[in-house]
C-alpha cells in the first residue's frame, strides 16, 4: 500500500492506495467509525458492483452500514439530490463528529462532501473512490459541489475528507470507457507542470490502462501526491497555483453544458477535449509549438480518447461555447482566466485572453 499525505494546514490526511482496501474498510477506518450505525452514500452501478463488499466489511467490523442509493451519473449533482442526503443524515440522526462514507466516482464524492460540509456546519466524510477520475482527482483536496442550470460545480465548498482509500482493486470492474476517460485527469499532471511524467505516460500509458498493477499504482501515486501539493499550496484557488489543475477544464465544462451534463459526454472525455483544445489554442496564439500541440493530441487519440469537438456533431457555434463560459466560477472582475500552455509541461494562467478570438477558433474546430 502506497500512503501520500495531505498537508492541509490544520487538517492534514492521508490518501492510501493498493488493492484490498474495501475488503479491510472496518479495518482502515476504526479508529473513524464511533458508532454501530454507519451511513453510506453511492450509486447504483457501484453498489451491485462493490455494496456486498462493504457491507460484508463493515459487518465484520462490527457495524450496521445503513445505504443511500443514487441514481449513476451526472444528474446526480442536484440541488434536488443534495437536499434530500442532507434530510436522510438528518434523520439518520448524524453527528458532527461521525464519518459519512461516500462510496463511488466524482459525482458521489462532490455530493456527499458537499453535503457534509453544510451539515450542522460541518461533519466528517471519508473518499472511497471507486473510478480511475475520483481516485487521482476528485476525492483529494476538498472541492465539492453541485451542478446548477447555470452550469458545472457553481454551487459548492472546500471540505477536506478525513481520509481516502483508493482501492486498486475496483480499476478492474470499471468500464473501459470510464478507465480512459478517468486515464485524462492522470495525463493532465504531465501537462500541467511535469514533463517527464508525460513522458511516463507515452510510454506506460496503453500497459497501466490494460492492466499492469504496478504501472496502475505508480499513476495513482504520482497523481495523488502531485495534487496533494498543490491543494496544500493553495487551498483555497487564491495564488493562481491550482488553478493550474483546471487545464482542459473551462472548454470541458463548456463542451458538458452544451451535451446537457449527459454520459453523452463524460466528464473525463470533456477534459481530455479540453486539453487538446487548450493546446491547439496555445499553439494558435504561438505560445505553444505546433508540433507540441499535435503531440497531445495523439496521446489522446492513442489512449483511446476523445480529442476532435467535431466529432460530437454539436448543433452549436464557438460563441455558444464561449457563453457557457461567462458562467466558470474563476471569472474574475468579469474576465475568464485561461489555464494555457507554453509547451509540455509548462501550463500557466492567461488573464488577458479574448473571447472573441476563443469562439473564433471554436468555430474552427466545430467544422473540423
Amino acid at each position: 500500500m502506497a500512503v501520500v499525505p495531505v498537508a492541509i494546514a490544520g487538517r492534514p490526511y492521508e490518501v492510501r492506495i493498493g488493492a484490498g482496501l474495501l475488503a479491510d474498510l472496518a479495518g482502515q477506518c476504526a479508529e473513524r467509525l464511533r458508532k454501530r450505525r454507519v451511513p453510506v452514500v453511492t450509486d447504483a452501478n457501484v453498489h451491485a458492483a462493490w455494496g456486498p463488499v462493504v457491507e460484508h466489511a463493515l459487518r465484520e467490523g462490527g457495524h450496521e452500514p445503513v445505504w443511500r442509493i443514487l441514481p449513476p451519473g451526472e444528474a446526480s449533482k442536484s440541488w434536488t439530490e443534495l437536499a434530500a442526503t442532507v434530510d436522510w443524515l438528518l434523520a439518520g440522526e448524524v453527528e458532527r463528529g461521525d464519518h459519512i462514507l461516500a462510496l463511488g466516482g466524482g459525482v458521489i464524492g462532490d455530493l456527499t462532501g458537499f453535503a457534509a460540509a453544510v451539515l450542522k456546519r460541518g461533519c466528517q466524510f471519508i473518499q472511497l473512490p471507486t473510478s480511475l477520475l475520483a481516485q487521482v482527482d476528485s476525492s483529494v483536496g476538498g472541492k465539492t459541489a453541485i451542478n446548477t442550470a447555470a452550469g458545472k460545480n457553481l454551487v459548492g465548498a472546500f471540505h477536506q475528507p478525513a481520509l481516502v482509500l483508493a482501492d486498486l482493486a475496483v480499476l478492474d470492474t470499471l468500464p473501459s470507457r470510464e478507465l480512459r476517460a478517468g486515464y485524462a485527469e492522470v495525463v493532465k499532471y504531465g501537462l500541467l507542470g511535469d514533463a517527464d511524467f508525460f513522458a511516463w505516460c507515452d510510454s506506460n500509458g496503453a500497459a497501466m490502462l490494460a492492466g499492469d498493477a504496478a504501472l496502475r499504482e505508480y499513476a495513482v501515486a504520482h497523481s495523488v501526491a502531485a495534487k496533494a501539493r498543490i491543494a496544500a499550496e493553495d487551498e483555497f484557488e487564491t495564488t493562481g497555483q491550482r488553478a493550474l489543475l483546471n487545464l482542459g477544464h473551462t472548454f470541458g465544462h463548456a463542451l458538458e453544458a452544451q451535451t446537457g451534463f449527459s454520459d453523452r459526454l463524460l466528464h473525463g472525455e470533456a477534459v481530455a477535449m479540453g486539453m487538446v483544445l487548450a493546446a491547439r489554442y496555445s499553439a494558435r496564439v504561438g505560445l505553444m509549438p505546433k508540433a507540441s500541440a499535435d503531440h497531445v493530441a495523439r496521446h489522446i487519440a492513442e489512449a483511446g480518447l476523445p480529442g476532435d469537438v467535431s466529432g460530437l456533431g454539436l448543433n452549436c457555434d464557438g460563441t455558444a461555447l464561449t457563453g457557457h463560459m461567462l458562467h466558470d466560477k474563476k471569472m474574475d472582475a468579469g474576465t475568464l482566466p485561461f489555464v494555457l500552455m507554453k509547451g509540455i509541461g509548462e501550463a500557466f494562467l492567461a488573464r488577458d485572453v479574448d473571447l472573441a478570438d476563443v469562439a473564433r477558433f471554436l468555430d474552427a474546430e466545430l467544422t473540423g
